[in-house]
C-alpha cells in the first residue's frame, strides 16, 4: 500500500469513533490478518457515505485485481457494518454462513459474509476464508 493510501486508511480508522456494535475491532482484526499473509497487496478505496473498501490481491494474481474485499458499509456512520466478499470460485463456506450474491464482486458471482456486530467466531471463520482465498488466488 502506498503512503498516501495508508494515510487515508489511518485517517479513516482514527476518525471512526462511533462504534456501538464493535465492528471497527472486526475490521482491524481482518486488516491485520490480511497484512500477515504472504504476497499480499492491499488497497483502500474510501467512498464516504457508501463504503470504505479494503481490497486484497495476491502479487501472483494475473486475471483479477483482487481476491477479497472487506467493505465498511457507511450508509449510517454511527452504525457501520462489514461485508466481506470473495469470488465464488476462490472460497468455500462449509458452515453456509455467507450469502450468494450474483454479480456481487466486480461483476462476478460472489459469496459475502456480513458482520453487523462484533463476533469473534465469525471473524475467525472469515479469516480462514481469507487465507484459503489468498492461496487460491496465488495460483490464478
Amino acid at each position: 500500500m502506498d503512503t498516501q493510501t495508508a494515510d487515508k486508511l489511518a485517517t479513516f480508522l482514527d476518525t471512526w469513533t462511533a462504534d456501538p456494535n464493535q465492528t471497527k475491532d472486526c475490521f482491524t482484526a481482518l486488516k491485520a490478518h490480511l497484512e500477515g499473509l504472504d504476497g499480499i497487496k492491499l488497497d483502500f478505496v474510501p467512498r464516504p457515505g457508501i463504503t470504505y473498501s479494503l481490497r486484497a490481491a495476491h502479487e501472483n494474481q494475473s486475471k483479477r485485481s483482487l481476491f477479497a474485499m472487506v467493505d465498511v458499509i457507511d450508509d449510517d456512520p454511527a452504525d457501520r457494518w462489514l461485508s466481506v466478499c470473495f469470488y465464488n470460485d476462490l472460497v468455500d463456506d462449509p458452515q453456509e454462513l455467507g450469502d450468494e450474491v450474483p454479480g456481487g464482486l466486480m461483476g462476478e458471482d460472489a459469496k459475502c459474509f456480513d458482520l453487523y456486530e462484533g463476533d469473534d467466531d465469525m471473524v475467525r471463520y472469515i479469516k480462514e476464508r481469507l487465507r484459503a482465498a489468498c492461496l487460491a488466488a496465488a495460483k490464478k
